[in-house]
């Protein structure tokens, strides 16, 4: 908590409560204190900042009138504040640039996958169409891949998706009922926030700093709250960018694997590696703990999100008993698409390489327009992904967001990358359209800034 606060001395003594209390108040609008995190005593946080337990007691006091702390004898205090809610969506316009989506178009070589796909059809229409598990070809290539990066797999531990999130889904259905906990990242993509809590879990946010992973923060939360499942996003994680180094992985999936927690390992996008190295990359978690990982992937991001494909990966025991839940959802993907993919992974890394190319230009002109347009936005390169994590100047996600789409552009605030809100000093910018176009939204966003803060963004945001 002394580390989070950092120097939040602002005004001396005099004002040490009030100081106090916003510092306190900053970390929880900025995510790094989530919904429902339990609060040190008194007189331990008293004595972490070298200050009177009487100013610790007036600056939670001021909290507590403000709704942003709850307490109750007993049983200490806790963050009880929400974030505002969205903003509404903007009205219909041809001159809009939206970057609520971090997806790129199609890849040159789709149209000839689908022409051999085309030419391989007839050979399954004397069958069901209902392929289970997957196409035996493509369930090979998507083993093969993982073999490939260091952990052996077969067929038989593959099955094929309709995208990622349906494999999330599938998994939080099956290991995870109404009341139960499951442990996430915050930030972290909102899909999986919505689907937890449309299954009626609890979601059980670590903040994820500038610095990378709470290793700690995750041993204790799989002590303390005891979540059925975990969701992680360990390669270029969604929204930040970061990526776990090998250390971690080997840290988090020894605690996994202690505490007999199963967890969804997103590995999206793994392929849009950045760096110019691919090979050097970590290993996959699974290979730490191999009975308690669900490794989750798609097409997505890599190949075209219009091919509404993915997989997951799993022991044969786990893989069973997610076929059989999956009958009460749906009965197989499609052949076609299926084709297609394998085609596509046939011989995948001309394509990838000239993706990740295309992607580096995108997200260098997106860096030199921010530098540019907005100087005080603060935001890490990442080596791979396909967003921009901005810290802002202050705390102003949500009413950026909302004066954003009146300068025709359209923004996700940070918000919604929060298990229960807040993030109001982030927000996330993709770098998969066009580079004028990035140009462009950047310039309307220093100037959707300067209307909020009341002052210039960066140089004149009326620059034609």
């Amino acid at each position: 908590m002394a580390d989070l606060l950092g120097n939040w001395r602002r005004h001396g003594n005099r004002r040490g409560a009030a100081d106090l209390a916003a510092a306190i108040e900053l970390q929880v609008q900025d995510g790094q204190l989530p919904l429902g995190t339990r609060l040190p005593a008194e007189r331990e946080l008293a004595e972490a900042l070298g200050a009177s337990r009487t100013m610790v007691a007036a600056a939670l006091d001021r909290l507590r009138e403000s709704g942003m702390v709850a307490s109750r004898r007993g049983a200490g205090s806790w963050v009880a504040a929400r974030a505002s809610g969205l903003p509404p969506a903007p009205a219909a316009d041809t001159g809009l640039i939206d970057l609520t989506r971090a997806s790129p178009p199609a890849i040159s070589g789709l149209v000839p996958a689908f022409d051999a796909a085309r030419q391989r059809l007839p050979e399954q229409l004397s069958k069901t169409g209902y392929t289970g598990l997957g196409l035996l070809d493509l369930r090979e290539r998507v083993a093969q891949r993982y073999t490939d990066r260091g952990l052996p797999t077969t067929p038989d531990q593959v099955m094929i998706t309709n995208g990622a999130l349906h494999a999330f889904v599938l998994a939080l259905r099956l290991l995870a009922g109404p009341g139960d906990r499951v442990l996430v990242e915050q930030p972290s993509y909102p899909s999986a926030f919505e689907a937890i809590r449309a299954a009626h879990a609890v979601p059980v946010p670590v903040a994820l700093g500038e610095r990378g992973w709470d290793l700690a923060g995750i041993e204790a939360a799989l002590r303390q709250a005891g979540p059925r499942l975990a969701f992680l996003i360990p390669d270029f994680q969604n929204p930040t960018g970061l990526r776990l180094d090998a250390e971690g992985r080997e840290r988090i999936g020894t605690a996994l694997a202690r505490a007999r927690t199963p967890v969804v390992v997103d590995e999206t996008l793994v392929d849009v590696d950045l760096t110019g190295d691919p090979g050097a990359a970590p290993p996959p978690l699974a290979g730490t703990a191999p009975d308690w990982v669900i490794t989750i992937g798609s097409a997505a991001k890599s190949f075209w999100g219009g091919l509404r494909l993915g997989w997951l990966r799993a022991s044969e025991d786990l893989l069973g008993r997610l076929q059989a839940a999956r009958f009460a959802v749906d009965l197989g993907s499609p052949v076609l698409e299926q084709l297609a993919l394998s085609e596509l992974l046939a011989d995948a890394e001309p394509s990838l390489a000239k993706r990740r190319e295309e992607v580096t230009a995108l997200r260098d002109a997106l860096v030199g327009a921010l530098r540019w347009y907005c100087p005080d936005w603060e935001f890490r390169v990442p080596d791979g992904g396909f967003s921009l994590w901005c810290r802002l100047p202050e705390p102003m996600s949500t009413r950026l967001a909302v004066a954003a789409a009146g300068h025709g552009v359209q923004v996700v605030p940070g918000a919604r990358f929060g298990a229960h809100g807040g993030l109001e000093r982030w927000v996330r910018l993709p770098y998969s359209l066009p580079a004028e176009q990035l140009y462009e939204a950047v310039r309307r966003l220093s100037a959707a800034a300067a209307s909020v803060r009341g002052s210039a963004c960066a140089l004149d945001a009326q620059i034609t």
